[in-house]
């Protein structure tokens, strides 16, 4: 199988290795705040990384001013902010992820989007139709009693556009991880988005003054941590960019599809957490969305593949 063929799959392992994560988040945030978390997760990946990932770091002389704009909205955005976002969504559901993370769907809709802009790469016929179908699913996952609802920034709603704002930064960081990835190898990609990530988690929580939040984790605590950087964060993301340096940003977004779905299966098994039939409804029609376009996408196929795009 050539790489363009088993680029995808990669991506697809990695986005189910994210799905593992759910139920030791879940009780990490029952005694810690999600900034909190978040920084013990990378402080974790960090010295994984000093360990295993070091000598790649020499190629980050290569990047020019362009590739540096992309990997610090990466690190901040992609690593830290939206991670903490998706973290802090799960008060709002009362610590049941499944909501939040069936929203992560919507995240082809904003890389078709941005990939159009900054990378060139077209967008498909029928797009906004797709769009306005997926948004209409996604409101059914969000409120499942089908009724309008007065929009009010509070409970529920604060919890679904928290998650909304974490599927972007993922999408935006999907498109700008393409962008790296023509100058420096997978292995100094991951390494350099953790470490900047860190920088950008410490300062967070020095500012909100969570640092000392750490100092009362417990061990059970920072077991549950390291599973969730080992597995959901330093090898999923290894395998990640192993595979999109030979992917589409629009295609690699639809495989990382595969992480709400194995997530909600984890959700079901080991949290308990159930959905009603309108929300499975709203999801299928979200999964229908997302299908569309993907056929939409296919149409134009990986033959130009291969050509120079930039970041205009």
């Amino acid at each position: 199988m050539n790489k363009l063929k088993l680029a995808p799959f990669l991506v697809v392992i990695a986005a189910m290795l994210w799905a593992v994560d759910a139920p030791f988040r879940v009780s990490l945030t029952k005694d810690l705040s999600a900034t909190t978390i978040v920084l013990m997760e990378h402080i974790t990946i960090a010295v994984l990384v000093f360990v295993f990932l070091f000598r790649y770091l020499k190629e980050l002389k290569n990047l020019g001013a362009k590739e540096w704009m992309a990997v610090i909205f990466i690190g901040f955005g992609g690593s830290a902010l939206a991670t903490v976002l998706f973290t802090q969504s799960f008060f709002a559901f009362n610590f049941m992820p499944t909501v939040p993370i069936l929203l992560q769907k919507v995240q082809p809709f904003f890389a078709v989007v941005l990939a159009s802009i900054f990378l060139k790469e077209r967008m498909g016929k029928g797009f906004w139709a797709l769009a306005l179908l997926g948004m209409f699913g996604a409101y059914l996952v969000t409120y499942p009693d089908a009724k309008l609802q007065e929009f009010s920034l509070q409970g529920q709603t604060v919890g679904a556009l928290l998650a909304l704002g974490a599927a972007f930064l993922w999408a935006a960081s999907t498109v700008f991880g393409r962008v790296v990835l023509k100058k420096i190898s997978f292995q100094a990609m991951t390494a350099v988005r953790f470490l900047s990530a860190l920088v950008f988690l410490f300062l967070i929580n020095v500012y909100y003054g969570k640092l000392g939040e750490i100092g009362n984790a417990t061990s059970k605590d920072w077991y549950f941590v390291f599973i969730i950087a080992i597995l959901a964060g330093f090898v999923s993301l290894f395998i990640y960019y192993l595979g999109l340096r030979s992917t589409k940003a629009s295609i690699a977004t639809i495989c990382e599809l595969a992480f709400p779905f194995s997530a909600v299966i984890v959700n079901w098994k080991f949290l308990g957490a159930t959905l009603s039939w309108v929300q499975i409804a709203g999801g299928l029609i979200l999964l229908a969305a997302v299908v569309g376009l993907s056929l939409v996408n296919s149409k134009q196929g990986l033959e130009n593949f291969g050509e120079e795009t930039s970041v205009v």
